[in-house]
């Protein structure tokens, strides 16, 4: 079986490539997908291909609209589901795709550092793994997706 690993979260670090890298060292059966992480093309989604939008709140809405055909198909095809909240901005996507990936009962793998145990104590309720690096994240994918 190859698992179909979804990677939400903060766009602002190479944390998805460091972890495709570890995943493919450790030669497992996994497929990894996530959304855009170019910030201005997902910015600009909206107004690119359906044209040009002045007012900022329609911008951002129609952005967010083509944004969740990619980011609801891939969580809704996904067997795990991985959201990482980052230090430096507040990700309110990642929290929104953890609660999707929640209620559609997507196994969850949550990552963040300890002073965020608090503001996200709902969130990592719902998760199957709570942790805090990238390497404890491969080391529960590699248990699970190991044949024994």
């Amino acid at each position: 079986m190859i698992w179909k690993v979804y990677l939400s979260g903060e766009i602002h670090s190479e944390w998805r490539n460091e972890i495709k890298e570890k995943i493919d060292k450790e030669n497992l059966p996994i497929e990894i997908s996530a959304p855009v992480t170019d910030h201005a093309a997902s910015d600009d989604a909206g107004v690119g291909i359906p044209g040009d939008e002045k007012d900022d709140f329609w911008r951002d809405h129609k952005g967010a609209k083509v944004n969740a055909i990619r980011t609801r198909t891939l969580i809704e095809q996904a067997d795990i589901v991985v959201v990482k909240f980052g230090e430096k901005y507040r990700q309110w996507n990642a929290a929104f795709d953890a609660g999707y990936a929640a209620a559609l009962g997507k196994k969850l793998i949550i990552m963040h550092p300890e002073e965020f145990t608090h503001a996200l104590k709902e969130v990592d309720a719902a998760a199957l793994a709570i942790t805090r690096t990238l390497d404890q994240v491969v080391e529960i994918l590699k248990y699970v997706t190991v044949k024994v």
